[in-house]
């Protein structure tokens, strides 16, 4: 705005004198100048030249003076020469207004800008001036039209007009291209456009016009650098702009943000870092004491006082903050910053109003978000806090907010006053929606993709330190784990030991943990795991002292005694179950295990005992009578389980699930084994009655698989049908009663089969095992039974080692097979060893036994070994021995006929009177078949040698022929030879014929040298031909294969492949063995192209 042709001095004239003004000196108060200058008749030139000077030494106010008197003073006389005038005092104002704030808070704690203007009333003047200046323009022709443009153009650049102002700068370069403000306009137009290399060439090129240029273009060209990702390059740019001018507050701000982020590299060292944030806090400190009224400066130090726990001070640059932001982003923090301080103050309310502003903004701010929705969960505002952070990922920049999502899914989880059951079970499920993503956005050990799969290189190393931190919160995986509890112990598992690990590594004892992995290990059947989990969490407990060790103890306790229990050291779970009662009489859980312990060991009396104590502390407890219940059945005292579970569903609960189940198995028990042939209506009434507490059961939990279960055993013995109320019979094979049997085992196993996926219980193998029997798929049920015995009851239920003896005998009998029958008796003998003293085992033992020898008896002699017949002779004498003992055997009580014993033995005895006669039958039988065998195993040795006589013969004459053939082709090679010799004796008519032949010779053999005139091969070619015709049979035969002769019709097709012997060749090259190996199945000789040339 200077003139630089002006001199240093002004001269006014003043009536007849003339007053000099020096420059260099002007007096701080421009009045006495003032009214010199309305005195005098000076042109406006002087009066903006001297508002300029005083502008530029800092006495802004006497500018603003001197500029306004000009008005004043010009105004009447030439309105039209004002418009430099006009223009200064825009840009004053513009000036002005960079200092005011952006907005003024009506409530301020610590920072009161109440008594001044804001931006927008200094923008409102600066634009009453620049519309002053343009009217002055149009009315005269004046040449302050690049000042008004440029002050226009910095106003509209102020007001966020980008549009306009990039216009205005782009008139006053058309006319000036190296104005410098123009330059520096667009270029700041350009990187808020983030069009940053096009904007750093105009910074380069401002520095390059005028290198002592302020605003410093140095601090453009770092800022454009930084966006191009080019950081060393921008922090050299400020670095040598606080050089040039070391008093550069936005050099210092730079160079002191980008210090504090490089010391949060946590690749550095320690030391690097702490020198970088120690060097970049200075740098904000002299930045901010240059200029206080500087919003990104203010933002960055109340970080630091927030920190060190100054809030009265941080509050104060928070709000300063707030009211010179001149982004939506700086803006955002500030408010976010005072909530932060009022929240570490306690003020809520503030906090909240704080925390409500950052969230108004159009992207909304996930630390906002998320420090609002902690207020609201300090004021038990927990709907509140879902909606704000249902807003926050709804926001398409925050669907990636790890932080938001996990805190959600923890609120959703939660259980609050006023949901129901149903939203609730809504609202679990969309929580764990919600950690999934938190699981795979953190690539937590929870997620079984990771597990399973690679992560392609993104792991926990990529993560920033917010979300590590979020991976290291002991609290969102036991929360995971309580989520997926009953759904998929997998995720609970990895979510526990990942809990586990973290108060590892900080050195945290966390028993509870500790327990929890060991009842996950105990649920899967990993018993020595569970074991070594619990104790190590009751040594920690014990160690650790918390307040509620004991309480810890207990629980942990009674876990390892049931892993004693389990792996059948029942004397230490014993032990451990009486030092639980000692130190908690009342402890029920441990009395019902110790009358579990007291039953198995066969002590019913102390059993009944325990539980009759447990009772009389808790009757009301359905966990005792559902126990007392079960051992009841066990102790085969139905009718008082039957009056007990009647009288818990009366008198306790009527919708009892386990009471009905076993309301339900007692009524069937009891049909079942009615056999009075007087009372079938009451045991038709007795499977309606189960039938009807199966249902009832189902109605009340459609995914109870006990109930279903008893239902299809109902189906599967037709108890509602025709065969309800009839007795065990063996149905006639064909019959109807036989087909029904087969549909109703069939339409129990659809049911037994999707029973299996639900309940882990071998009587649902059992009982598809039944089924399998009753449609005679014996293959099936052996399967199925030996699943049950080996998965569920470690091969010691004797009950089902007996139905498993009954699947094999049943099968053996079918095939005839005595291996099978062996089987059979192996389980049996299993079931013996079990209950030693099982009659009825033994009767079944003896019987297999005698079937077995009856059954190698009937199979025919080609069909059995000699091994297996004495096997069966010895398991019959067995048999004979066992019949005996069982029917001399006075007991009163036997599960079996004596009579029929008897009956059996007597069958024995005239069976196995023909024991040595079919061993005496079967050896003979064997010492034929011997015989026999080697006989012809003689016969076909003779045939073998006689046959490869024959062979040696055939191939020695094969030989001799073919060493013949060999002799007469080389004579045959011999003879050739000589015949080449004679043709050079040719007539010349001969000459002149052969070529044409030869040419059409040379077409069929497709040499590759078609077209090329060589008359003497042709010539020599036809010769060949013509000798070859007339040399006769003999001949013809001797150039061919091995298998045949040759007749005219073959020969012609051979005429393709002929060899023409030129006068000029070797003899060795006509008769080398492998060139006349290769074309021995040729009619003629021909040679190769590159022995012709």
């Amino acid at each position: 705005m200077s003139d630089p042709k002006a001199p240093k001095t002004i001269e006014l004239d003043l009536l007849n004198e003339v007053v000099t003004i020096e420059l260099d000196e002007l007096e701080e108060d421009a009045t006495n100048l003032i009214l010199v200058l309305n005195e005098s008749e000076c042109k406006v030139w002087v009066w903006t030249k001297l508002a300029q000077e005083y502008w530029q030494r800092g006495y802004h106010d006497e500018a603003e003076k001197i500029a306004l008197a000009a008005i004043t003073k010009l105004s009447p006389s030439d309105p039209g020469s004002l418009a430099p005038i006009h223009s200064f005092l825009a840009n004053v104002h513009i000036f002005r207004a960079r200092q005011a704030p952006k907005l003024i808070l009506p409530n301020p704690r610590q920072d009161d800008m109440t008594s001044q203007k804001t931006k927008e009333e200094h923008y409102k003047e600066a634009a009453m001036c620049i519309n002053a200046s343009d009217n002055a323009l149009r009315q005269s022709e004046g040449d302050g039209g690049v000042l008004f443009l440029l002050a226009r153009g910095i106003h509209q650049m102020a007001t966020r007009s980008m549009e306009d102002a990039l216009r205005c700068f782009d008139a006053v370069l058309s006319t000036h291209p190296t104005n410098v403000i123009a330059l520096l306009g667009k270029a700041r137009i350009l990187y808020a456009r983030r069009q940053h290399a096009q904007a750093l060439k105009l910074f380069q090129d401002v520095l390059r016009y005028n290198p002592e240029c302020k605003p410093d273009p140095r601090i453009g060209i770092g800022l454009c650098f930084w966006a191009l990702d080019q950081r060393p390059r921008a922090k050299a740019a400020w670095q040598r702009s606080l050089e040039v001018n070391p008093n550069n507050s936005s050099a210092q701000l730079l160079l002191g943000l980008e210090a504090i982020n490089t010391s949060k590299n946590e690749k550095l060292p320690e030391d690097e870092r702490r020198s970088a944030f120690v060097s970049g806090t200075k740098l904000i400190e002299l930045a901010f004491k240059a200029n206080q009224r500087n919003s990104a400066a203010a933002n960055a130090l109340c970080e630091l006082f927030l920190r060190k726990g100054n809030y009265a001070r941080a509050m104060k640059l928070a709000e300063r903050t707030i009211q010179f932001a001149d982004t939506l982003t700086i803006l955002t923090d500030g408010y976010i910053k005072a909530g932060r301080v009022s929240h570490a103050e306690g003020s809520i309310l503030d906090a909240t109003r704080h925390l409500t502003e950052a969230t108004k903004a159009p992207v909304v701010n996930a630390i906002a978000a998320i420090g609002l929705a902690q207020i609201q969960l300090k004021t038990d505002e927990i709907p509140a806090a879902i909606h704000t952070l249902d807003s926050l990922l709804q926001s398409s920049s925050n669907q990636t907010s790890v932080e938001g999502t996990a805190m959600l899914a923890s609120l959703r989880a939660h259980p609050r006053p006023g949901v129901s059951a149903s939203e609730f079970a809504k609202e679990k499920e969309r929580a764990r929606e919600l950690f999934e993503k938190v699981i795979k956005e953190l690539h937590l050990p929870e997620d079984s993709a990771r597990v399973s799969t690679s992560t392609n290189g993104v792991g926990p190393s990529r993560l920033n330190k917010s979300a590590r931190n979020l991976t290291e919160d002991v609290e969102m995986h036991v929360e995971i784990a309580k989520l997926w509890q009953d759904d998929n112990v997998d995720i609970v598992k990895r979510a526990v030991q990942e809990a586990l690990q973290i108060n590892e590594a900080t050195h945290k004892v966390e028993p509870k943990l500790m327990n929890n992995l060991g009842v996950l290990d105990h649920l899967e059947g990993n018993l020595q795991q569970a074991r070594a989990a619990y104790e190590r969490a009751l040594t920690s407990n014990t160690a650790a002292a918390l307040p509620d060790t004991d309480a810890v103890s207990t629980t942990i306790l009674y876990n390892l005694a049931r892993v004693y229990e389990g792996q059948g050291e029942l004397d230490r779970a014993q032990e451990a179950y009486e030092k639980l009662l000692a130190h908690h009489p009342e402890y029920v859980d441990a009395k019902i295990r110790l009358a579990d312990l007291a039953a198995t060991l066969n002590n019913g009396n102390e059993a009944h005992d325990l539980l009759k104590q447990a009772l009389a502390s808790q009757p009301n407890n359905l966990n005792i009578r559902a126990f007392y219940t079960r051992f009841l059945i066990q102790s085969n005292l139905h009718k008082h389980a039957k009056d007990f579970v009647f009288a818990t569903l009366r008198d306790h609960d009527k919708h009892d699930i386990y009471s009905l189940c076993a309301s339900g198995w007692i009524m069937y028990h009891q049909a079942r084994e009615n056999r009075d042939i007087k009372q079938i209506e009451e045991r038709k009434r007795g499977f309606q009655r189960s039938a009807e507490f199966y249902e009832k059961a189902l109605q009340l939990d459609p995914l109870c698989a006990v109930a279903a279960q008893g239902l299809a055993v109902v189906i599967a013995e037709d108890a509602l049908g025709t065969m309800g109320g009839a007795l065990s019979q063996t149905p006639v094979p064909g019959s109807d009663e036989v087909l029904k049997r087969y549909n109703n085992a069939r339409d129990a196993l659809e049911v037994f089969s999707k029973i299996k996926e639900s309940l882990n219980d071998g009587s649902v193998y059992v009982n598809m095992g039944h089924c399998y029997f009753a449609r005679e798929e014996y293959d099936r049920a052996i399967e199925s039974y030996e699943t049950a015995s080996s998965r569920f009851y470690n091969g010691q239920n004797g009950s089902l080692l007996m139905c498993l003896c009954r699947s094999h005998y049943a099968k053996a009998t079918k095939d005839q097979s005595y291996a099978e029958m062996n089987l059979a008796l192996q389980c049996a003998q299993k079931a013996l060893h079990i209950a030693p003293h099982d009659k009825a085992v033994l009767y079944n033992i003896a019987m297999m036994m005698q079937k077995a020898a009856e059954m190698m008896f009937s199979i025919p002699l080609a069909k059995r070994q000699i091994a297996d017949l004495e096997s069966a002779i010895e398991q019959g004498a067995k048999a004979q021995r066992l019949f005996t003992s069982l029917a001399a055997d006075e007991s009163p009580s036997l599960p079996y006929d004596r009579n029929i014993a008897d009956q059996r033995r007597k069958y024995g005895d005239n069976m196995m009177r023909k024991a040595d006669e079919h061993l005496q039958t079967q050896r003979q039988y064997d010492t034929e078949k011997a015989e026999k065998l080697a006989y012809a195993k003689k016969l076909r040795q003779e045939e073998k040698e006689k046959q490869e006589a024959l062979e040696r013969e055939e191939a020695r004459k094969r030989r001799e022929n073919a060493e013949a053939l060999a002799a007469e082709r080389r004579k045959a090679r011999e003879t050739a030879l000589e015949w080449t010799k004679d043709i050079k004796v040719d007539s010349d008519e001969e000459k002149e014929k052969k070529p044409k032949k030869q040419r059409r010779v040379k077409t069929e053999v497709g040499s590759g040298n078609e077209g090329e005139p060589e008359p003497p091969k042709k010539k020599r070619r036809g010769k060949l031909k013509k000798i070859g015709g007339d040399s006769g049979s003999e001949r013809e035969g001797l150039f061919t294969d091995e298998e045949g002769g040759v007749d005219s019709k073959p020969a012609k097709k051979r005429s393709s492949k002929k060899r023409v012997i030129r006068e000029d060749d070797d003899g060795e090259q006509v008769s080398a063995p492998a060139r006349k190996k290769q074309y021995k199945s040729k009619e003629l000789i021909s040679d190769s192209d590159e022995e012709m040339e």
